[in-house]
């Protein structure tokens, strides 16, 4: 599933355009065609289609794994789950086997969602917070200090692995980011959330921080979906490294699952006290 750094890179490349895929702010959405109704979880195809042909895209932003497309008067918002994407494309492109969702825009381009497992969804609401109500705070905010999630922790007796995938939490890790900090702040992902002291916290705090800005700086990863163009996964430390040796120590990673989850750490340099 993208996480943060992969809809991050998404948001900026919708906004800015990239490698010769056009910007989309500014241009006004003619008409929508939905081509699998239940990628929309709210309104009905009906009422869809009439409120958002008309609206002008403002601003495109991401708050924890969700796109927020801001329009003259709703927001769309997009969950890309497993395997969803965004693309920009001219109207006179072929039609892709997995595209659920287009978008018609002036200036003859559109806005395709396109998601092969068909677990992506898309919301057009007047009020975001109804549906983005339930994160956590940003990793990233500047207002997000780690005396905030040491606070945090410490209120949780739960494995750190699982509380870090909560969006309740923390709003944006998810599998590959949760492995990649908990091993540079060294610690086990089995540890309990309440017993961190305030350094460990700190060195979470940093190491979550850091995670996220390099596979930011590095558009993403392009691991475990159809996500297209980071390079991230080249510079994993654990994350789907089993068996081989542990950049800092040499002790072979480990793997185990955690929530249902693939999780991957170095024994030695992550001991579960």
């Amino acid at each position: 599933m993208p996480e943060l750094p992969e809809v991050e890179t998404i948001a900026v490349t919708l906004r800015n355009g990239r490698g010769g895929s056009p910007a989309i702010l500014g241009h006004t959405i003619l008409q929508a065609r939905l081509l699998w109704e239940r990628s929309l979880a709210t309104p009905s195809p009906s009422e869809f289609y009439d409120r958002i042909a008309g609206q002008t895209i403002l601003d495109i932003r991401r708050r924890g794994k969700f796109l927020t497309l801001r329009l003259s008067r709703y927001t769309l918002l997009v969950h890309l789950r497993m395997s969803g994407d965004l693309f920009v494309e001219s109207t006179s492109a072929p039609i892709a086997p997995h595209h659920r969702l287009i978008l018609d825009l002036s200036g003859g381009i559109r806005l395709a969602f396109n998601d092969a497992r068909k677990f992506g969804r898309v919301w057009l609401v007047e009020n975001p917070e109804g549906v983005l109500n339930s994160l956590g705070p940003e990793p990233l905010d500047d207002s997000f200090t780690f005396h905030d999630l040491h606070q945090m922790l410490r209120t949780h007796r739960r494995p750190l692995k699982l509380l870090l995938l909560d969006q309740s939490f923390l709003a944006g890790l998810g599998n590959i980011y949760a492995d990649e900090a908990l091993h540079r702040a060294g610690l086990h992902p089995l540890s309990f959330s309440s017993d961190l002291t305030l350094e460990q916290s700190e060195h979470l705090w940093r190491a979550i921080r850091q995670v996220l800005e390099e596979g930011i700086l590095r558009n993403g990863a392009s691991i475990d979906w159809v996500y297209r163009g980071g390079d991230f996964q080249n510079y994993f430390r654990v994350y789907q490294r089993t068996g081989k040796p542990c950049y800092n120590c040499g002790t072979a990673i480990e793997r185990m699952v955690v929530g249902q989850r693939g999780t991957h750490f170095c024994p030695n340099c992550q001991p579960l006290k």
